[in-house]
């Protein structure tokens, strides 16, 4: 038997960190995506405890002010792209630079410095991730998809799809079809 299963990441994130810092008997406050206040001080021991526990599950303790940063961006774009309805009316650039209380200049300059991409490239694969996602919910027509995805048309959505992942949506959507009526068959 196969699950389909649907999950929000931030939330699991956001359960994973809060009962590793209960179980250290960290006293805590989840402020942001990818922020949390440690309410005291805590022991080099609990430090590397927590940070060894949380590694097993893909989450790192950043220590370095800029890839701490970094993250928030990204953070913020990831949630833009799969959250957040009000960000497709407004420009990339005015959004980000809002959220982050920095021009966006600034953002754009040292994302390219520490990870050696553009922030369009990153939100490009978000949002090709998603248009995937949305795909294999099967909820939304393509031009549906190129809409919400802030796209100019489907044309443009279809060209940044298989520019990135090498197949047309449609192919992919076909794929996609298959694997289930194979599922379904077993």
């Amino acid at each position: 038997m196969k699950l389909q299963i649907k999950y929000d990441i931030n939330l699991a994130c956001k359960m994973i960190l809060q009962e590793h810092l209960d179980k250290f008997g960290i006293p805590f406050e989840i402020t942001g995506l990818g922020d949390v206040e440690i309410k005291g001080a805590i022991s080099p021991e609990q430090y590397k405890e927590l940070e060894v526990s949380l590694k097993r599950y893909g989450i790192e303790i950043l220590d370095n002010p800029k890839n701490a940063f970094i993250q928030k961006i990204k953070d913020v774009i990831v949630e833009m792209v799969h959250l957040d309805d009000k960000s497709q009316t407004s420009k990339v650039s005015v959004y980000l630079a809002e959220r982050l209380n920095h021009s966006y200049g600034y953002l754009s300059s040292l994302f390219s410095e520490i990870t050696h991409t553009s922030i369009e490239n990153f939100i490009i694969l978000q949002k090709i991730e998603r248009a995937k996602q949305m795909i294999i919910e099967d909820k939304l027509t393509l031009t549906e998809m190129a809409w919400q995805l802030n796209y100019s048309s489907v044309a443009h959505l279809s060209n940044q799809f298989k520019k990135t992942t090498g197949l047309t949506p449609t192919t992919f959507q076909r794929i996609i079809k298959k694997r289930k009526n194979l599922d379904t068959a077993l």
